[in-house]
């Protein structure tokens, strides 16, 4: 039995959905060195366990992304976390279209993991209440407030920086 047989439906999951899969896990992991480093883990984990996964393969793939990023969070817990400027994979635009991207990215590396987890799933994969606290483990209530104040944090966040950002464009902050 060869290669292809073994894994069929891999080469598609990746040629498909490869691109979003590895922009979750940038924002997961805050870089994308470190998100490429996540989606290969999870990718290595999914191919050692291909003949036992049932039904959707990309669903046990994302769940296997959330679950890495928790563990390597726990594992930095008490150690300050540095991380460098992302912007994930985007589709072509304005620049001020880029430049929000790139504040709202900012902002979410400054979030504790889990809201940061929680907003990530909620907003950038679109998952409902439910299906986000199913991938983390945890209650709907728990994925309420958490993205509550997680919305609440990036709000106090981006509001200082738009009004830097608007004096600078106007001059001002010269």
């Amino acid at each position: 039995m060869g290669w292809k047989n073994s894994y069929e439906g891999l080469d598609v999951l990746v040629a498909e959905r490869g691109s979003a899969l590895l922009g979750t896990a940038v924002l997961l992991a805050g870089s994308r060195v470190a998100g490429e480093d996540l989606l290969q883990a999870a990718l290595e984990r999914l191919v050692r366990h291909w003949s036992r996964v049932r039904g959707d393969k990309e669903g046990y793939l994302r769940r296997t992304l959330y679950h890495l990023a928790v563990d390597q969070w726990r594992l930095r817990r008490r150690r300050p976390e540095v991380l460098a400027e992302v912007e994930p994979p985007g589709q072509p635009d304005g620049t001020d279209a880029v430049h929000l991207r790139h504040v709202l990215v900012q902002a979410l590396a400054t979030l504790p993991p889990r809201q940061r987890a929680v907003l990530v799933l909620r907003y950038w994969e679109q998952l409902s209440e439910a299906e986000a606290a199913d991938v983390l483990g945890c209650s709907v209530g728990t994925v309420k407030s958490t993205a509550s104040r997680g919305l609440a944090r990036l709000r106090e966040l981006t509001a200082d920086w738009a009004t830097e950002d608007v004096q600078a464009w106007n001059g001002a902050g010269k």
